[in-house]
């Protein structure tokens, strides 16, 4: 038995720019490299290109996809991933890109290389690199998100990405059935709250829409553009929602990039009624149009800090029969977060009051404190834990909980510590 060498690079203590080196005694492979969405974006730490075998991408949200293109600047190497979370971080960089360009050390061209060094692998499906063997398991976090299972050395370690053991709408929940782990390194986004139980939130959700609705009112619902959207326009579908319900800005893109990939889908044939059912904007009237007419809008950004949902805030806001529901966590300083605790927001250039009515509700794509312990509960063996991609303690918090009520050897690693395993 060989030791592996895990190298923390970003994401530890913190939610953004995760990245993970493993190395077995001839190969390394770089599991996610993402971004910190600040006002400038931030990095993980650099590992040289000539040192990484091979890249493997469990999901295509920014906080880990975003800084892949730096290892096509030169050369290539091959990226592990299914084609549909190819696809969705194709349009979350491109708009990156766009929208940041000069603060990156890459640009279209390398995005394109990435897409070209793209190794497709199906869920359950053994891939080989060198000395190190893996494969990709379903995560439920959203369409076609993975958890890495890696083999090398006599050794196995679990990184888990971003995941959810409950089932929604869109996405069945992950399965934690694993009893022969040396490791496993989890994330702790939520490791000190739980969610509201999904079937009693979905209720209330829409009741509240329709009782909006049925007054004269538009609901605005700003939502992330890959798995939020779809999964709100699933929840209406499915509680037979009877008013017009419409899709703008990346949501478009992306679930129509999902309805090639139905077989990552929970429920492919409710995906596609709840897609036909839906309007999409395809140009500014259709804008107008939708904010005019009692019903719900579904736009981003999630936290509002940009897209088409920002414009109709502008408007919908203003009017104290409509409402603005958001569904996705906040980041402090965000402006959703600065709408949820004051109520004001950005509108034609001023801090504004808005008059529409405003609520949260937590449709998280995450496990919630209560399913990570039932997760970690569930591994068979004696694995080491590693806590990352949680913010405000919550890496030591779950931590701490692992080695006090599991008895196992738990640790909420920082930037740049190397472990053997």
């Amino acid at each position: 038995m060989n030791d592996l060498q895990v190298k923390f690079l970003g994401g530890t203590r913190e939610v953004g720019r995760i990245a993970i080196a493993v190395k077995a005694e001839k190969t390394q492979v770089l599991l996610d490299c993402g971004v910190m969405l600040d006002h400038e974006p931030g990095f993980p730490m650099h590992m040289p290109p000539k040192e990484v075998d091979a890249l493997i991408l469990t999901h295509s949200h920014l906080d880990h996809s975003g800084a892949i293109p730096i290892y096509y600047i030169h050369g290539k190497k091959p990226l592990y991933t299914n084609r549909l979370n190819l696809e969705l971080t194709q349009i979350l960089i491109s708009d990156f890109i766009h929208l940041s360009s000069y603060y990156l050390p890459f640009e279209y061209l390398e995005l394109k290389s990435m897409m070209r060094s793209n190794k497709h692998i199906d869920f359950g499906v053994a891939e080989q690199v060198g000395d190190i063997k893996f494969q990709l398991i379903n995560a439920g976090h959203t369409p076609g998100s993975a958890q890495v299972l890696i083999e090398a050395g006599g050794k196995h370690i679990l990184y888990t990405g971003d995941f959810n053991i409950t089932d929604t709408r869109l996405l069945s929940g992950a399965r934690m059935e694993h009893n022969n782990l040396d490791a496993i390194i989890i994330e702790s986004t939520y490791a000190n709250e739980d969610h509201t139980e999904r079937l009693e939130l979905e209720k209330r959700f829409v009741d509240e829409v329709t009782d909006v609705v049925e007054k004269g009112g538009t609901v605005l619902v700003p939502a992330f553009g890959v798995g939020r959207s779809q999964e709100i326009a699933c929840v209406l579908t499915a509680h037979h929602f009877e008013h017009p319900v419409t899709i703008d800005g990346m949501a478009r893109e992306a679930s129509r990039i999902m309805l090639n990939y139905k077989e990552f889908l929970k429920d492919p044939r409710m995906f596609s009624d709840a897609m036909r059912s839906v309007d999409w904007v395809e140009g500014w009237r259709d804008r107008r149009k939708a904010m005019k007419t009692p019903g719900v809008v579904i736009s981003p950004a999630g936290m509002l800090k940009g897209g088409p949902a920002v414009f109709y805030l502008s408007k919908i806001g203003k009017k104290t029969h409509n409402a603005v529901f958001l569904v996705s966590y906040q980041i402090p300083s965000t402006p959703g977060r600065e709408l949820l605790e004051k109520g004001v927001c950005l509108i034609d250039g001023k801090m504004r009051k808005v008059k529409a009515q405003v609520a949260h509700f937590d449709f998280s794509s995450h496990c919630g404190a209560s399913e990570l312990k039932e997760s970690l509960k569930r591994l068979g063996g004696k694995p080491k834990v590693f806590v990352v991609h949680g913010a405000e303690g919550n890496c030591e918090l779950l931590a701490k909980w692992a080695w006090n009520e599991l008895g196992l050897e738990a640790t909420a690693p920082k930037t740049g510590d190397v472990v053997q395993i």
